[in-house]
């Protein structure tokens, strides 16, 4: 059985500027790390080589730094990485992300099963994995909290979906989004970090892709912008009120009228 995960290097601070040209995230001379999410859906494809047997191979799209990633999953478990790293790939949303690691993932092997962390902590928008699935023309759940089954043909998954719960079957190959609460990801190896330490990642770029039509990646192929990003502005004004039960009630409908809550 073959495991890919798609993994991410996100700003390990929420300190980040925003080029206000492009609209995208300024992550040059900032501290990063592997995308929380990510770590989960590491864990599960570990978890499911150690007790069915699989090769996890990992792979990211960003530039060359985002390789300590890999390096990471190496010493969580991951027997192969690949980055797919190019300038023209820069600035990409999620549509072109998506895109981008589809045409990645048909250059490395399309595997059994691709797992994919629920959301990312830079963008939050969930979407990636579905589309990505898409894209490769197979079936994917989202939301997934539990494997419940793993056979040769198929694995069975046990989806959140808000307000009910539902079991699925799918038949490879096939992709699903972790969510948080589906294990507790294990702690770097040491002796993982000895044993891969200097294992080669290779590295893809547009011209190694089947599809190098540069208008489908990074900004060119990107339908959707970051016009802003900001903090939410702190309101620290109270008012203290005294008054009988029947006033405070009143003076409390009036307020939320005012602020057009009610």
């Amino acid at each position: 059985m073959e495991i890919l995960v798609c993994i991410k290097q996100v700003p390990g601070t929420s300190e980040v500027e925003v080029d206000k040209e492009t609209g995208v995230l300024k992550r040059e001379g900032i501290d990063s790390k592997m995308n929380p999410y990510d770590l989960y859906g590491v864990e599960t494809a570990v978890r499911i080589k150690e007790k069915n047997g699989a090769k996890v191979t990992v792979v990211s799209m960003g530039p060359p730094q985002a390789s300590e990633i890999l390096q990471e999953a190496f010493m969580m478990g991951a027997d192969e990485a690949a980055l797919f790293t190019d300038r023209k790939f820069a600035g990409a949303d999620v549509l072109a992300t998506a895109y981008t690691i589809a045409q990645g993932i048909k250059k490395v092997n399309i595997p059994d099963l691709i797992i994919c962390g629920k959301q990312t902590t830079d963008g939050d928008t969930a979407q990636v994995g579905p589309e990505l699935a898409e894209f490769l023309g197979i079936p994917h759940v989202a939301n997934v909290t539990k494997i419940i089954e793993v056979t040769d043909k198929a694995v069975t998954v046990e989806m959140d979906m808000g307000h009910s719960v539902e079991i699925v079957e799918m038949l490879y190959p096939c992709l699903i989004t972790v969510e948080k609460g589906i294990n507790v990801p294990r702690l770097p190896s040491f002796k993982l970090k000895l044993a891969t330490k200097g294992k080669k990642i290779p590295f893809y770029t547009l011209n190694d892709f089947e599809d190098k039509d540069e208008k489908k990646y990074g900004l060119n192929g990107s339908p959707t912008r970051v016009l802003r990003i900001f903090s939410p502005e702190a309101n620290s004004d109270r008012e203290m009120w005294t008054g009988t039960g029947e006033e405070l009630n009143a003076k409390l409908v009036k307020k939320l009228k005012e602020l057009k809550f009610a």
